[in-house]
């Protein structure tokens, strides 16, 4: 019974070749996400931060409006 090792040579070859393609991927993603996506989520974060320091301000004083009278 000959033993053919060249389906799992090609098996292992490309495996190999989709996990470089994967780490490649990966690379991309978190370069993108770093550049792009968390410069925005900060950007936009600080404007909300700033609305609800506004509306809880103005809660505030709404509160102290209620208790003086």
């Amino acid at each position: 019974m000959p033993t053919d090792k060249k389906p799992f040579e090609d098996f292992g070859r490309k495996l190999d070749e989709g996990a470089q393609r994967l780490e490649q991927e990966g690379e991309k993603f978190i370069k993108y996400f770093n550049d792009e996506v968390v410069p925005a989520i900060r950007a936009k974060s600080g404007k909300g931060l700033r609305v609800a320091a506004e509306k809880l301000s103005q809660l505030a004083a709404y509160m102290e409006q209620k208790n003086s009278k």
